[in-house]
């Protein structure tokens, strides 16, 4: 064997902490002196609590600026599916050009007079424009958001 090939291990006591000045970590045992943290139980506080200010994460939101990273709907207006014939999903509105991406929340909404007779599938439409559907003989049902194809090669 070689001094190099030695393994060893520490063979150090953990602190214990409050136990008197001479044994280093005594008295306020780390801890500072007074406040919150200093006290017993300091360390069931929430995450992100402020002392009783309101929290980081309340608080942005309301700051000047904030921008949502939560997705809003497409709207998509009843007379300009007067063009469309037949089943209307997300595809079908995203070939037409009426709405960006077929993976997007489509809503519809009651604008002028619909005449033609489609089954609607998007996830969100109002109770006007629902009756307009019915109105003119089609149907609305609504469907969960597309998902993205995810390709399997990763």
């Amino acid at each position: 064997m070689k001094y190099n090939d030695l393994t060893v291990e520490k063979n150090t006591r953990p602190n214990r902490k409050g136990r008197g000045i001479s044994a280093g970590q005594g008295k306020t045992a780390g801890r500072g002196t007074k406040g919150q943290k200093a006290r017993a139980g300091h360390n069931k506080m929430p995450r992100g609590f402020m002392g009783g200010q309101r929290a980081i994460m309340q608080a942005v939101p309301k700051i000047k600026g904030f921008k949502s990273f939560h997705a809003k709907a497409e709207v998509v207006y009843t007379d300009r599916l007067n063009e469309l014939k037949g089943k209307v999903d997300n595809y079908t509105l995203a070939e037409a050009g009426l709405i960006t991406s077929p993976f997007s929340k489509v809503k519809v909404i009651t604008r002028g007079e619909l005449t033609a007779k489609i089954e609607l599938e998007t996830q969100f439409a109002s109770k006007t424009a629902v009756e307009a559907i019915k109105k003119a003989g089609g149907t609305f049902k609504k469907v969960a958001i597309l998902k993205r194809p995810t390709s399997e090669t990763k």
